[in-house]
């Protein structure tokens, strides 16, 4: 039998990409230098809601997510400012939402700015999406890209999850 120490559990690391219109996530398990994908897609709140009913369609998802996969933690990405103050604000307010659902379940969370997720995927602080794309493939031996952007994206953040 071996030794406690020498037993690790799995780490588990749900990344996402927080947005009101379509939040992307990504749940990976393994180590930065041997990554296993899980599962990668985005969660679609309906232009139809009003804005509060959105925020709480985005909380009762996530917490499906976190109750499904079990995650050791949860990676999420910092708001980068936009120019456009509306969407900016609204993604804020999801943003919000999506950190007081992963408080309630008790989520070990970490907080990514876009560089230390760019430079965890590529190696470059300044990548843009599609050297991000092009890396996401290999690391993980996909056929595809994960589609939308707003998955990729959350790929990029689990990943770079997994290096913290």
């Amino acid at each position: 039998m071996l030794p406690m120490s020498t037993i690790t559990k799995n780490k588990i690391v749900l990344g996402i990409d927080p947005g009101l219109g379509r939040i992307g996530y990504a749940v990976v398990s393994g180590s930065l230098s041997s990554p296993k994908l899980i599962v990668v897609g985005c969660l679609e709140t309906s232009s139809q809601l009003v804005h509060g009913e959105r925020l709480l369609a985005i909380a009762q998802s996530v917490s499906t997510i976190i109750k499904k996969y079990h995650p050791s933690v949860v990676a999420i990405e910092r708001l980068y400012f936009s120019k456009n103050v509306k969407t900016a604000l609204a993604v804020a307010e999801a943003r919000g939402a999506l950190m007081l659902e992963l408080t309630r379940q008790k989520c070990k969370v970490i907080e990514l700015s876009p560089q230390a997720v760019k430079l965890a995927a590529t190696g470059v602080g300044n990548a843009d999406k599609i050297m991000i794309q092009k890396m996401l493939k290999l690391i993980f031996k996909l056929k595809e890209v994960p589609k939308p952007d707003d998955a990729a994206d959350a790929l990029a953040v689990a990943l770079c999850g997994l290096a913290n």
